[in-house]
């Protein structure tokens, strides 16, 4: 079997890319492999290939309003959807290929196939067993489906395979209104096709806040048919498949399974390591380390299920590959949370939930985006935001909106809650006018009417002028 490899890496994706970048730089003796499709989730068939969807729809659905803007010839706009899905696959493959790069020249070090752990130092790959001082277990997730919906063919499409299709529709079901779900099924609603979304739960994209919530369901079921409270059954029917929840009932040609991702963890051998795995077959991860218990093997990214976000991913890669070749696993201080959705009003959430806080001794700042001055200019006036601080210090926790430009905000507010800032201390910074960002500033003048007021006057107490044409 030869001396033992510093580490094996098992799987090349976002958090196996990130880990393989921090081994290179301490040690030559590793192995990469990798079962399946080379290149990362997020450019093959995740993030990337779904906001290129998402931008031909947003596009496309300005039309409706080049009438109140002054400009004519809407009605003539139509989406070409094999040339729209083909654009996406094209840009896609570019990406693919960019991934592709950072294994290219890795020589024997690089292995496809498939691995299993024979414990905590022993990998088998392709027969072959090969000693390691650690391993690195990457090995990402794949889209939920349940198995008896197999049976549909190539009619039961995931977020793995939307993509390849030559064209869709004219009817498709979405089941799952979760992040991603959210997102495609609004996007292909934009684009023309007849959807019907399903939820058993009444909230989407992940949403905690009730009052942001409604605002995206207002959004969402101008869009869409939208069936809430009740398990999606399918069932073969002349002229398609059909769709029931509860007693509603529709009809399709194509269903998207939208259900989240499960960790690849089958066959792996993680019983082989001799720590408790918990109901779903995953072992206790420490977020801060990535280590398993205290056995040199360590989890990261979507494999582990603590956040399949791919900064995540990157971030518990590099903690891993840095950890796997120490002499003592390092403690690293994890980034505030931050998601966003690509929904139009986008919506995001950052540090805690208000789901998560206490409400004694937290403080809500809300502003609505019907009225912002310029959400309204650009005909994007809806949505909400809201921001939760300590009502004792009037430091921000966090936030949850659905707002035009969602993404934008959501950055400055990651920021101001890692850097332990107050709702004074941003109402203290510059606010251009006319900007969405005038609406976070509202929502924080609400959260700082509730706090103890200064004795002396300064820039942060500021206050609105009253005229929505000048917020």
């Amino acid at each position: 079997m030869g001396a033992p490899l510093d580490t094996i890496i098992i799987g090349a994706g976002t958090a196996g890319l990130a880990a393989l970048r921090e081994v290179r730089k301490r040690t030559d003796r590793y192995l990469i492999v990798n079962d399946g499709p080379w290149g990362t989730t997020c450019a093959r068939v995740g993030c990337m290939p779904s906001k290129m969807l998402i931008e031909a729809a947003s596009t496309l659905h300005r039309r409706h309003v080049w009438n109140e803007l002054g400009l004519r010839g809407a009605t003539a706009l139509v989406a070409d959807l094999p040339a729209v899905l083909q654009r996406v696959r094209a840009l896609r493959d570019e990406l693919v290929a960019g991934a592709l790069k950072a294994t290219q020249n890795l020589g024997s070090a690089q292995k496809s196939g498939r691995a299993t752990l024979l414990g905590p130092g022993l990998v088998e790959i392709g027969g072959k067993a090969h000693a390691t001082r650690s391993i690195i277990i990457a090995t990402g997730s794949r889209p939920r489906l349940p198995d008896e919906w197999l049976a549909f063919g190539d009619r039961m499409l995931t977020t793995d395979t939307l993509f390849e299709q030559p064209t869709l529709g004219p009817r498709i079901a979405v089941i799952g209104m979760g992040p991603l779900g959210v997102e495609i099924a609004q996007a292909l609603a934009r684009l023309g096709l007849q959807v019907s979304a399903f939820s058993t739960g009444e909230q989407f994209a992940d949403i905690r806040d009730a009052a942001i919530n409604t605002e995206l369901a207002q959004v969402l079921k101008a869009d869409m048919r939208l069936y809430t409270g009740a398990p999606a059954e399918l069932r073969e029917v002349a002229g398609g498949i059909e769709v029931r929840s509860g007693n509603q009932t529709v009809v399709v040609d194509q269903v998207v399974a939208a259900m989240g991702r499960t960790p690849n963890i089958e066959h792996l051998g993680l019983e082989t390591l001799g720590v408790p795995l918990d109901e779903r077959g995953l072992p206790p991860v420490d977020p801060q380390t990535q280590q398993i218990g205290n056995l040199p093997v360590f989890m990261a990214g979507d494999a582990n299920g603590h956040l399949p976000l791919l900064h995540e991913g990157a971030d518990e890669g590099h903690i891993a590959g840095i950890n796997a070749l120490a002499s003592a696993p390092r403690k690293f201080r994890r980034r505030t949370p931050l998601a966003i959705v690509f929904s139009d009003p986008q919506v995001a959430a950052v540090g805690r939930r208000w789901a998560d806080l206490d409400a004694h001794t937290t403080i809500t700042g809300c502003a609505s985006f019907h009225d912002q001055g310029r959400a309204r200019t650009a005909l994007r006036n809806a949505g909400r935001l809201c921001i939760y601080a300590d009502q004792a210090t009037g430091r921000l926790q966090g936030a949850e909106m659905c707002t035009p430009q969602a993404e934008h905000m959501a950055h400055l507010l990651a920021l101001a809650v890692q850097q332990k800032l107050t709702v004074r201390d941003l109402l203290g910074m510059p606010f251009y006018h006319p900007t969405y960002e005038e609406g976070l500033r509202t929502a924080l003048r609400d959260a700082a009417r509730q706090l103890p007021q200064p004795a002396d006057s300064d820039l942060a107490t500021c206050g609105g002028i009253g005229v929505p044409a000048l917020e």
